[in-house]
């Protein structure tokens, strides 16, 4: 069998088996998972932080972290967000840490919205930018609901299932973000 075929065999691996095989000895199995989510996690994490560059360090630290930490995953089978909340307490941390550094909002990249387009998209753009600069003013906790709900796209019961949180609770932060949300466009515009 070529390489090929065989790489691709590997890629339909179950995140369950995937553990299974690393736990067992086989380490090189830990790159199906790390090819699985490295970029979904990046996104989140560019999102939270408000910069390529600290989410790579983020995601890279909770993939690290994941691996030696391994025979702790409790359920194989929700490695992703058993690695998610890794991630999710990385990117709090983080955020926590920039007061004491004298880190300010304004110093963060344009993580997603990118540079201003000259293809008459200019003003999506500013919108774009200006979002990610009020979402940077979020408390992690609103920051983190919206991201998910909006962002990645998922119910409020699946973000419940990640977080710990209540829908009750996870849809009071919501609406708590949106009008900080509100707030803060409006002095934009």
């Amino acid at each position: 069998m070529g390489e090929v075929a065989r790489l691709g065999q590997r890629d339909e691996v179950s995140d369950s088996d995937a553990v299974r095989a690393v736990l067992a000895g086989d380490v090189d199995q830990y790159a199906i998972l790390v090819r699985r989510y490295r970029d979904r996690y990046a996104r989140y994490a560019a999102r939270m932080l408000g910069s390529r560059d600290a989410a790579e360090d983020a995601v890279q630290d909770a993939l690290i972290r994941a691996f030696d930490q391994l025979a702790a995953c409790r359920e194989p089978a929700k490695f992703a967000g058993w690695l998610f909340l890794i991630l999710r307490n990385r990117c709090f941390a983080e955020r926590r840490r920039w007061p004491r550094e004298g880190r300010r909002l304004e110093d963060t990249d344009e993580a997603i919205a990118g540079p201003g387009r000259p293809d008459g998209r200019l003003e999506q753009a500013e919108r774009a930018r200006a979002l990610e600069r009020a979402l940077l003013k979020l408390t992690a906790e609103q920051r983190d609901v919206f991201v998910q709900k909006h962002f990645e796209g998922l119910s409020y019961e699946e973000i419940g299932r990640t977080t710990g949180a209540s829908v009750a609770s996870l849809k009071m932060r919501m609406h708590r973000a949106y009008d900080r949300l509100r707030e803060l466009l409006k002095e934009h515009a």
